[in-house]
């Protein structure tokens, strides 16, 4: 039986400029932990009526992150979750793109995706399944925050971040 605030969401796009024109339009006018808090708690209240297990996690690009909101949603998540937000996060930060375009770049195959880019031994590091997302702030070049859903499936991960950011850009950019 569906949780009765379930909201289903859109069907995620492979079109590679389809998603990278998703990242543009969640663009945000500025950012900061109440930003951040706000956005990690739409996206816990969303993944809450999915009734699975998943982690949010949001962090600044800094090397190490600073963590700004990281919460699970129901029991059952587990240890390799929070592997998985690490690898999408670092992918996010070094090509500046959501995982779900990396995924749809290289066509999920990841021995692709290590080759092209000459990764070697350091392709464990990344992952190109759907769910990074980059947080990119009005006249500032270059994402600002990582955030990262791991617990659905890829295609929905990355769309509840896009749908929860576009609702905080909308409101926030009026």
């Amino acid at each position: 039986m569906a949780h009765p605030d379930y909201v289903a969401l859109a069907e995620a796009p492979r079109d590679i400029e389809a998603i990278q024109a998703q990242e543009e339009a969640a663009r945000l006018p500025h950012w900061n932990a109440s930003v951040a808090f706000e956005l990690g708690s739409a996206l816990r209240t969303r993944l809450l009526t999915f009734d699975k297990p998943a982690v949010i996690h949001i962090s600044t690009v800094s090397t190490p992150p600073h963590v700004l909101f990281h919460a699970a949603t129901h029991s059952g998540t587990a240890l390799d979750n929070d592997y998985w937000v690490r690898r999408k996060r670092n992918a996010v930060i070094r090509w500046s793109a959501s995982t779900w375009r990396l995924h749809n770049t290289f066509e999920g195959d990841e021995e692709k995706f290590a080759k092209k880019l000459g990764l070697g031994e350091d392709a464990k590091e990344y992952a190109i399944h759907g769910g990074g997302v980059p947080i990119f702030v009005n006249n500032v070049e270059g994402p600002v925050a990582v955030v990262v859903v791991s617990g659905l499936k890829q295609w929905d991960d990355h769309m509840v971040v896009i749908e929860e950011l576009m609702k905080l850009s909308e409101k926030l950019n009026n």
